[in-house]
């Protein structure tokens, strides 16, 4: 019996690595939640109580429902977040592909990618997970009508809300999906490019609002005492130490990226490495845009990938936490391989070979690979 489940598991091993997966992101749960959660705890904390100011959505529905916010929050809140967001995506996949012995490696390799689930656990409780859930319920929720268009506009509102970033990390992924999954599929229509363009004016002028008016109003020590007032053990001062970023100006927050960026580029070519052991998936995705029937389908699909970059870039300028922007741009070309599979295709794409040793190897490596990390590379 054992010698006929080791024959198995190894003619189809891509079984084992989902179970190696799941001991994977256990040990890296266990690792994250004896850390101390300062950037997360904070975003807790902070509410519109003082007028509107960026990043304090997530704290004012907290507020909504407690006065004194304890530390574990942030794990229980996080750890949800992360659950449905796993739920949602195994909803996409079973949608899209279908789980199936021939579909594994492919499932394996995005929902096992250490860009995707283990990184977002990595990171529990940052605000990155809420653009791919958001992106998820999109690709999932019928695209036919304006409501389509006004959920996701809806959406974006809200991540911008939670963080202005957003609308470099999650906003031009949504825009795809949008008109991936509506505008190509119902048309352009006077009415709804006018709605899309309205919208996505007012998404834009909420990140303006957010980034230049939505500073801290009240001087950082009176800001200090209120958020000490909200904590459930006061004297966890030590969780406060990111209060500072509520006053940074845009032009610090580029200063001081750019002084890292000696030191920080020496992760680029481990990003690089991570990204070529994606080989096998990359391909896949280049073989199915290739596959669409429409031409202009096409050219569409591949100036969205390079839209959706570009903003990764600008962001890459502004803000030094590398590990988690390369993360979640991986992330956003998952999503939009999904798009890109309820297009009309003209023939069938073939999936990722479950036999060939070298894409097996690569399964196994980024199998075994823990996270990204937030700033460097691990």
């Amino acid at each position: 019996m054992t010698l006929r489940i080791l024959q198995n598991t190894w003619r189809n091993p891509w079984r084992l690595l989902l179970v190696i997966n799941a001991a994977v992101i256990a040990g890296v749960f266990i690792h994250k939640i004896q850390l101390p959660p300062y950037v997360p705890y904070i975003h807790l904390l902070v509410d519109y109580h003082f007028g509107f100011i960026k990043r304090a959505l997530i704290g004012a529905i907290v507020a909504l429902f407690t006065d004194k916010v304890p530390v574990w929050l942030v794990f229980a809140l996080g750890g949800a977040t992360w659950l449905v967001t796993v739920g949602l995506y195994a909803k996409l996949f079973q949608k899209t592909f279908g789980f199936t012995a021939k579909t594994l490696p492919l499932f394996v390799f995005i929902a096992g990618s250490p860009f995707f689930r283990k990184n977002f656990m990595h990171t529990l409780g940052h605000f990155d997970i809420y653009g791919c859930a958001l992106a998820l319920v999109l690709l999932l929720m019928p695209a036919g009508s304006l409501l389509f268009v006004a959920t996701a506009a809806l959406f974006s509102i809200i991540l911008v809300l939670i963080h202005h970033i957003h609308l470099l990390m999650y906003v031009p992924t949504i825009v795809t999906i949008v008109v991936l999954r509506h505008y190509l599929a119902c048309g352009c229509t006077r009415s709804n490019v006018t709605f899309g363009v309205v919208a996505l004016a007012i998404v834009s002028a909420l990140f303006f609002a957010a980034q230049f008016l939505g500073t801290m109003p009240i001087p950082e020590a009176d800001f200090v005492a209120y958020l000490k007032a909200r904590m459930a053990d006061p004297s966890r001062t030590d969780l406060l130490q990111f209060a500072y970023i509520w006053y940074q100006p845009l032009a610090k927050e580029i200063s001081d990226t750019w002084d890292r960026l000696p030191h920080n580029i020496l992760g680029v070519p481990v990003f690089a490495l991570l990204i070529w052991l994606h080989a096998p998936l990359w391909r896949f995705f280049a073989n199915l845009i290739g596959a669409l029937a429409n031409e202009t389908h096409r050219r569409l699909v591949l100036a969205a990938l390079i839209g959706v970059s570009l903003a990764y870039l600008v962001m890459f300028a502004m803000v030094f936490d590398y590990s988690r922007w390369i993360s979640n741009w991986a992330v956003c070309m998952f999503l939009i391989l999904h798009a890109v599979k309820m297009l009309p295709a003209a023939r069938e794409t073939p999936l990722i070979a479950a036999e060939d040793r070298k894409t097996n190897i690569f399964g196994l490596i980024l199998t075994l690979i823990p996270r990204v990390g937030i700033i460097r590379p691990f």
